[in-house]
């Protein structure tokens, strides 16, 4: 779960828009449930405010400031284990997860790349962990 937390950490100065599903295969682990209910008080406050229709899934398609601290942590606590979330760059995927932690695709340059690398490295995460696309 180390590589969807670094890779967003990564990227989080270029994605402009980001969003979470607050759903999973599994039960939420203890340590991001206080980020659980936080996604669900961010979808509540859009449907009070009018930018989420009060009919969609309170749990669907959360909008996510990646600005604020407090809200990238959110995306970031439930990117490994959600069955959906994804960050874009002027409207364009740059990241995205799913399937409750066994899939996530990332957009990097080399530096980026490299930076990523060396994270994991450094929490013990193999380079065998991520695969280059052609």
């Amino acid at each position: 779960m180390a590589v969807h937390r670094e890779a967003l950490r990564v990227r989080r100065p270029d994605i402009d828009a980001a969003l979470v599903d607050a759903y999973s295969d599994d039960e939420w682990p203890p340590s991001v449930l206080r980020s659980y209910e936080r996604a669900l008080a961010l979808a509540a406050q859009e449907a009070a405010n009018g930018t989420r229709s009060r009919r969609a899934d309170p749990g669907m398609g959360i909008d996510i400031d990646v600005r604020d601290d407090e809200q990238f942590e959110v995306l970031s606590d439930l990117a490994p284990y959600t069955i959906g979330a994804e960050g874009r760059r002027e409207g364009r995927l740059v990241f995205s997860a799913g399937d409750s932690g066994t899939s996530l695709w990332i957009s990097v340059t080399r530096e980026q790349e490299a930076e990523l690398r060396s994270r994991l490295e450094a929490r013990g995460v193999p380079p065998t962990a991520l695969a280059v696309r052609p």
